[in-house]
């Protein structure tokens, strides 16, 4: 299959980024962070998440966070919410757009949600129908699609079970998540035609995260297959907190650097999404997880 001519970016690392990170990121760095990316030509930011502070204290800042950023009118701000009490929350903070998620795996589930993914579902659907009464869009995350963390291997059937119930309930995307980085081209390939028999690649979106180094080759793969939706994360940033091991999501420079080379339309500028890298950076504590942002550092040095 040819390859799309034109790819939606999914930018997530305010949210699935800076979640993982150790450092507390102050409130005004973190809202100056997504106005600069709404300056950049992105068309998706996921914001916040409305979580509990208990479980993910970095995004306990949520409502001041949405609702301070400057937001731009071709820009959605999409955030991501665990429950009906977050969906109310964000509601109330004045969200439009928000995810909700779940996984096959049963013991992720119940490390990452303290429920069973049967349980799971059923807050997405007392979640969905709040939702639908009130015109909010909804974007489903499906985790560890891929491999996870304890139960390994993962049936692509189960998969697609849960990605055709997030569509009947009403989910306008679905985003395939490889939580922990163990996909490979060819797994990939065979999850999505295994997906692809029955829910159309346009609602259907890849979220890679590069452990293993095959962030960029998986991407690849599913452009092959024609997807044109890709979830990244500006400077690599991210993980996951309840998957030991799980590096950060796959840097939106370096899948722009590789869709500009094969002449894909994205719409970004990646010179400012590396200038958005250079801002955050002071106050991760740690090197910046983009292959393409070191490349143009140590080429800004010897200039």
């Amino acid at each position: 299959m040819s390859l799309p001519k034109s790819v939606k970016l999914v930018e997530v690392g305010p949210r699935d980024g800076l979640q993982n990170e150790k450092n507390i990121i102050p409130t005004p760095i973190k809202i100056e962070l997504i106005n600069r990316l709404s300056e950049t030509g992105l068309t998706v930011i996921e914001a916040t998440s409305f979580v509990s502070p208990k479980w993910i204290p970095q995004l306990a800042d949520h409502t001041e966070v949405f609702q301070r950023i400057a937001k731009k009118e071709h820009v959605s701000y999409p955030v991501l919410v665990p429950n009906k009490t977050g969906f109310d929350n964000a509601l109330a903070a004045g969200v439009n757009e928000i995810a909700v998620f779940t996984t096959p795996s049963e013991t992720f589930s119940q490390r990452n949600t303290n429920c069973t993914v049967e349980e799971s579902v059923k807050r997405i659907i007392e979640i969905m129908h709040a939702a639908t009464e009130r015109h909010i869009r909804v974007r489903g995350y499906l985790s560890c699609v891929l491999g996870c963390p304890f139960e390994g291997e993962i049936n692509p059937e189960a998969v697609l079970d849960l990605a055709e119930k997030l569509i009947n309930l009403g989910c306008y995307e679905i985003s395939l998540g490889d939580t922990i980085g163990v996909g490979t081209p060819k797994k990939t390939e065979q999850l999505l035609q295994t997906i692809m028999k029955h829910i159309s690649k346009d609602k259907l979106a890849v979220h890679f995260h590069d452990t293993y180094g095959q962030a960029l080759a998986n991407i690849y793969a599913s452009l092959q297959c024609g997807i044109n939706t890709i979830d990244s994360s500006v400077a690599g940033l991210g993980g996951c907190p309840y998957a030991k091991g799980a590096t950060g999501n796959v840097a939106t420079e370096d899948v722009l650097y590789m869709l500009n080379g094969l002449g894909i339309e994205t719409g970004v500028d990646i010179n400012k999404i590396i200038q958005v890298g250079q801002f955050i950076a002071p106050y991760l504590g740690k090197p910046i997880q983009s292959k393409v942002y070191a490349a143009m550092m140590a080429k800004a040095a010897h200039t």
